[in-house]
C-alpha cells in the first residue's frame, strides 16, 4: 500500500558538516515527486535520508522528522532495515548481484529478510514482480541465467524487480535513467507511470525533460555557494514548477541559465 510521507526541519550531517538544511515536505501516496537541482545540492543525500541509507556512511546523523504514515522513521524503536524493506531504493546504475541468476536476484530481498516461501510461492512472486517491472516477457526463458547478463536497461527493471518483490510501499530512485539510452530510458518511463498507482516514488533527475514527464510534483534543491548546505527552495505541481515557478532561482535552473 503506498504512504505518506511528512518530512519536517530536516537537517542532515556528515560528522560536523551540514550537508542539507531546514527541508520540510510532503509527498503524496500513488504519485511520482521529482527532485531536481544542480550537482551537489544534496538531492540524493536527501533522497538516501528517506530509508536511512545515508546512515551507511559513518558519522551520518539527521536531525528533524521524517514520517510514513504518521510513523517516524528515526524514532528510537524503529529498525532501519525494516524501514529498508519498507522504502525501497533503486540506484543511478544498474547494480544486479552478477553471480546470481536473473530469478535469485528477484529472490534475493525475501531470502535475506530470511522470508520462508514454498517453491511454488516463490515462482509466482518472482514472476510477479518481473511482470510489474515490464521485463517478464524478455526474460522469462532465461531465468536461470545471470543477472548481469542482460542489457543495462533490462538489469535496472531487474533492479525495480528486485525492489518491489519485498513489497515496499515507497520506492526511491536516484537517477535511475542516467546510464541508459534514450529507448531503455521511455522504458524506465513508462514504467514509473505503470506502478504509480500502487507505490509512493520519489525520484532524483538532472533531466528536466523526465521531470516534467513522469512527476506530479517537483521540488527544487539549490545552494547558496560550495560549502553551504543545500535547501528545499520551493515544491509544487510539476505544471507550475515549469511554467510559473515563484522562485527566480527555480525558473534560471529550469531555462538552463545556471546549473
Amino acid at each position: 500500500m503506498a504512504k505518506h510521507i511528512q518530512v519536517k526541519d530536516l537537517d542532515i550531517y556528515y560528522d560536523e558538516f551540514l550537508a542539507v538544511q531546514g527541508v520540510s515536505m510532503t509527498i503524496e501516496p500513488r504519485s511520482v515527486t521529482a527532485l531536481i537541482g544542480p550537482s551537489g545540492c544534496g538531492k540524493s543525500t536527501f533522497l538516501r535520508s528517506l530509508n536511512r541509507m545515508h546512515e551507511l556512511v559513518p558519522k551520518a546523523r539527521v536531525e528533524g522528522q521524517v514520517a510514513i504514515n504518521g510513523r517516524d522513521i528515526y524514532g528510537s524503536n524503529v529498525d532501519p532495515v525494516d524501514v529498508r524493506s519498507e522504502i525501497g531504493m533503486v540506484f543511478q546504475r544498474p547494480n544486479p548481484f552478477p553471480t546470481m541468476s536473473i530469478y535469485e536476484n528477484v529472490a534475493a530481498g525475501i531470502r535475506l529478510n530470511n522470508v520462508r516461501m514454498k517453491r511454488s510461492e516463490l515462482d509466482d512472486l518472482v514472476e510477479r514482480s518481473l511482470r510489474s517491472a515490464n521485463l517478464w516477457n524478455e526474460v522469462k526463458d532465461r531465468l536461470h541465467r545471470p543477472g548481469g547478463g542482460i542489457s543495462g536497461g533490462q538489469q535496472q527493471r531487474l533492479c525495480i524487480a528486485r525492489a518491489i518483490a519485498v513489497d515496499p510501499a515507497v520506492l526511491l530512485m536516484d537517477e535511475p535513467c542516467s546510464a541508459l539510452d534514450p529507448i531503455s530510458t521511455q522504458a524506465i518511463e513508462d514504467l514509473i507511470n505503470d506502478l504509480k498507482p500502487d507505490y509512493t516514488i520519489v525520484i532524483v533527475t538532472h533531466n528536466m525533460q523526465q521531470a516534467a514527464r513522469v512527476s506530479d510534483t517537483t521540488g527544487f534543491f539549490n545552494l547558496a555557494d560550495v560549502g553551504q548546505p543545500g535547501q528545499l527552495i520551493e515544491m509544487d505541481t510539476t505544471a507550475k514548477i515549469f511554467s510559473a515557478p515563484r522562485e527566480q532561482a527555480t525558473e534560471d535552473y529550469i531555462t538552463g541559465r545556471f546549473g
